[in-house]
C-alpha cells in the first residue's frame, strides 16, 4: 500500500518554495490506524474533509496520485473548496468488462463457495491479494464505483499529469478521459510509469509549480 513518504520529493520541494506542506496518511494506509470496517471513496472523502477543518487549512492546493486523486476528486465535487488541484497517475473509471474478466469473476465466485482460502490466495492481482481481509472489502468498494459524473462537476483549476509508461492508469485511457470530463483541466504526460513524480521529480515539480503559480 501507498503512503505519503512517497511524495518524499513533493514535500522537500514546495517546503522549500514557501509552502505550507501538509502531508497525511489515510486510514489503513502508511502510519495511520487500519481501519476496522470497509471503507467507501466517500468515507474517505469525508475522513479527509474533517481532517482538512480539524488542521485548520484553508485555500490549500492538493496534490493527489492514484487511489488519492478519487478521494479529491469524490470531494472536491462536493464541496466548495478554493485551490488548484493536481492529480497524477488518477484513477476511478470503471472501465466496461471483457468477456474474459467476467469469466474469471464467475470462476472466482465458483470457487469462493467451496474453498474461499483458495479463492482468495489465488485470484485477483497481487495488490489486491496483499491486502487485509477488511482492505479487500474496501479495495471492492472503491474499485468498482466510477467518478465520471464527479470529474463533471469538479470546477477547480485542475493539472492531469500522467506517466507514459504507467500501465496502472494508462495516459491514453484515464488522462485523456478525465482531461474531457474536467472543465478547466490541462493533461501533461512525462517520462515515467504510475510513479512517475517520484522517478522523475525535478520534471514533475517544475510542471506543478508552474500549474500552481501561473495567473
Amino acid at each position: 500500500m501507498s503512503h505519503k513518504t512517497s511524495f518524499y520529493y513533493q514535500i522537500k520541494f514546495f517546503s522549500g518554495c514557501g509552502f505550507a506542506v501538509t502531508a497525511p496518511d489515510f486510514p489503513g494506509f502508511g502510519s495511520s490506524a487500519p481501519i476496522t470496517e470497509a471503507w467507501s471513496v466517500g468515507d474517505y472523502a469525508r475522513w479527509l474533509k474533517q481532517f482538512i477543518v480539524a488542521s485548520g487549512i484553508e485555500d490549500a492546493h492538493v496534490i493527489a496520485h492514484s487511489f488519492g486523486a478519487r478521494v479529491a476528486l469524490k470531494l472536491l465535487s462536493e464541496e466548495s473548496f478554493p485551490g488548484r488541484l493536481i492529480i497524477v497517475g488518477g484513477a476511478g473509471l470503471v472501465k466496461p468488462r471483457s468477456r474474459a474478466y467476467m469469466r474469471r469473476v464467475k470462476t472466482y465466485r465458483m470457487v469462493k463457495k467451496f474453498a474461499p482460502a483458495f479463492a482468495e490466495k489465488h485470484f485477483g492481482s497481487r495488490e489486491y491479494r496483499a491486502l487485509s481481509p477488511v482492505m479487500r472489502q474496501s479495495y471492492k468498494k472503491i474499485v468498482n464505483e466510477d467518478l465520471s459524473n464527479c470529474a463533471l462537476r469538479l470546477h477547480n483549476k485542475t493539472l492531469l499529469v500522467y506517466g507514459e509508461d504507467d500501465a496502472v492508469t494508462p495516459a491514453e485511457e484515464e488522462g485523456r478521459t478525465f482531461n474531457k470530463l474536467i472543465a478547466d483541466s490541462k493533461l501533461f504526460i512525462m517520462r515515467g510509469d504510475h510513479f512517475c513524480f517520484c522517478r522523475y521529480p525535478e520534471l514533475f515539480n517544475a510542471a506543478a509549480l508552474a500549474f500552481l503559480t501561473e495567473d
